[in-house]
């Protein structure tokens, strides 16, 4: 059994974890893929599919997801998911509706591999958001920079990179081509052990990484418009997908949309540099804004610290507390309290200019 779900992450340390299941009959296996109400489970006797009824809560934090590890029926018709496995990591997102919910779009995951597409001009701004969600997931984050035949100067691929990795501090940045091949062995050795998941945009090229990686085409893929570069959804679904020099891809749809999570501690980390500056603030609370001795736009201001990275930072610190806020009275009392003070001070500059007319 250890054996045939090795290549899938299959660890003592999820044999035991499983050791209560055993003990019922259950077969270990891991999802592969999740399509409405059933599953795709890898097991040692092979893909079998389930029904989720039996684990299907009212907490969308807790639904199977794709590489979850579960328990199911050995027998029957139809097979049914008895119990998902605790969670190591989970890569979420806000959902897009008003709710304050979440949605996990990979399970059990040690590398997030963030595609990003050269074909068209990159959004620094979109990549900190697809990051501070994998530094808050648990997993490594890696940025790739797909279609790097499409640059064929060197001097400007060696630049773009350099643009990615000041935006993104500590994380690996590795510009590929599935087309010929170039720097494919190196991302291979980088998730040739653990799982991975790919994430991106329509038309970032991830099928085609994920294709070129298995060695075979076993996502469809389509062009993107010429008109503006975007892609076209493709991928409809999570797809787990074990590779043949070792490692597990999980490929994803590709997201319109990637909203914060309760991610404080991922924003934190893809700036970096910026709560390093904070340290020597005056204020404890300082919000970087107009307060005197803030170290922080004081580097802005020296040059030393991009404008861009700042305004990033702000923007995706107000939404992630805005999202908490939703949950958490102690936080939508603060917010409440520092917009009645900045309402206050706005008043009272502004009856000071009044004064200052007469």
């Amino acid at each position: 059994m250890s054996t045939a779900l090795a290549p899938y992450g299959w660890d003592d340390a999820w044999a035991e974890q499983f050791t209560p299941y055993a003990a019922e009959g259950l077969l270990p296996g891991r999802v592969v893929r999740v399509d409405r109400g059933q599953c795709d489970v890898v097991t040692a006797d092979g893909v079998i599919r389930a029904d989720t009824a039996f684990v299907t809560p009212h907490d969308p934090m807790r639904v199977v997801c794709t590489g979850d590890w579960v328990a199911v029926d050995p027998a029957g018709t139809p097979r049914y998911v008895r119990a998902c496995l605790p969670r190591r990591t989970a890569f979420v997102r806000s959902t897009s509706s008003k709710r304050s919910d979440g949605q996990i779009l990979a399970a059990n995951v040690d590398h997030a591999v963030v595609a990003v597409s050269l074909a068209v001009e990159l959004d620094l701004g979109r990549i900190e958001r697809f990051l501070a969600l994998a530094w808050e997931s648990g997993a490594q984050p890696l940025v790739v920079l797909t279609k790097a035949d499409l640059v064929p100067d060197p001097a400007t691929l060696a630049h773009l990179v350099q643009d990615v990795e000041t935006s993104a501090p500590g994380v690996p940045v590795l510009s590929v081509s599935a087309q010929d091949g170039e720097g494919l062995d190196v991302l291979v050795a980088l998730l040739g052990s653990g799982t991975s998941v790919l994430l991106g945009q329509s038309g970032a090229g991830k099928s085609t990484l994920a294709n070129a990686l298995k060695g075979e085409d076993v996502m469809a893929v389509r062009a993107a418009r010429d008109v503006d570069g975007k892609g076209r959804h493709t991928t409809t679904t999570r797809n787990l997908l074990a590779l043949p020099g070792g490692g597990v891809l999980i490929d994803t749809p590709g997201l319109r949309g990637v909203g914060l999570y309760d991610a404080e501690t991922g924003v934190e980390q893809v700036f970096a540099e910026i709560e390093e500056l904070a340290g020597g603030c005056r204020f404890h609370d300082c919000a970087h804004e107009s307060e005197p001795g803030c170290a922080v736009t004081a580097a802005v201001e020296a040059g030393e610290l991009p404008a861009r990275r700042l305004d990033s930072y702000r923007k995706l610190k107000r939404e992630n507390q805005w999202i908490v806020a939703k949950t958490d009275a102690r936080v939508r009392a603060e917010l409440r309290r520092d917009w009645k003070r900045k309402h206050a001070e706005g008043r009272a500059m502004v009856e000071a200019k009044r004064k200052g007319w007469r």
